[in-house]
């Protein structure tokens, strides 16, 4: 199975790193002759847009300046239990005003695998875990890459750290092959102080 999931990377990766020039390119082709070809369009993150809400397992006090969020990993059996709260690829994005002090809460519910969480600037390749480094100081679980010292299945970790850049980033798995295959979420921290949750 795992060998299945890579040859679509293989490919890309392949055909990312062919040879020629642009001029062999079907991009080329499709320009009218001597104009050069368009650029290809970028493609960004698609961020839910749905109705912001407040789950139950999110907090906010406005007063202090706090957001506490529970993540739960593994809270059903989809995807393996490589979920969080139930959502992956990006169902949910976890929203917190600018300068807010934030805690999550990392609830491992998987009977059979450790997990981790980050906070992290990828937005977009999720077939090879982003390196370890979280935006925020303190916005990483400890070991996150590990299978055996991460949080282990019925255990619990809490991260506490200053959301102070405003910008769109995600809350990723970093055992590795779990966010290849869709756990993380996104995680976005607004500089219009709105606080909750969207889906899709």
């Amino acid at each position: 199975m795992q060998a299945f999931k890579l040859v679509p990377v293989a490919a890309f990766l392949l055909a990312a790193c062919g040879g020629g020039d642009a001029a062999d390119s079907g991009a080329a082709d499709s320009a009218p002759a001597g104009q050069p070809a368009a650029p290809a369009a970028a493609v960004g993150p698609t961020l839910p847009s749905g109705a912001l809400t407040v789950p139950d397992w999110y907090s906010v006090d406005h007063d202090a300046g706090t957001v506490n969020v529970t993540l739960t990993a593994g809270s059903t059996p989809d995807n393996n239990y490589w979920n969080y709260n139930g959502a992956i690829r990006g169902q949910l994005a976890i929203t917190v005003p600018e300068g807010y002090t934030v805690t999550i809460d990392l609830v491992n519910q998987d009977p059979n695998m450790a997990h981790s969480v980050g906070v992290s600037s990828e937005l977009s390749n999720f077939a090879i875990p982003p390196a370890p480094n979280p935006v925020f100081d303190g916005a990483m679980t400890q070991n996150p890459q590990s299978m055996v010292d991460a949080t282990m299945p019925g255990e619990s970790e809490s991260i506490t750290f200053v959301a102070d850049a405003a910008g769109n980033y995600s809350l990723v798995c970093y055992i590795p092959g779990h966010s290849a295959v869709g756990m993380w979420l996104y995680f976005v921290v607004s500089a219009a102080d709105e606080a909750g949750v969207r889906g899709l």
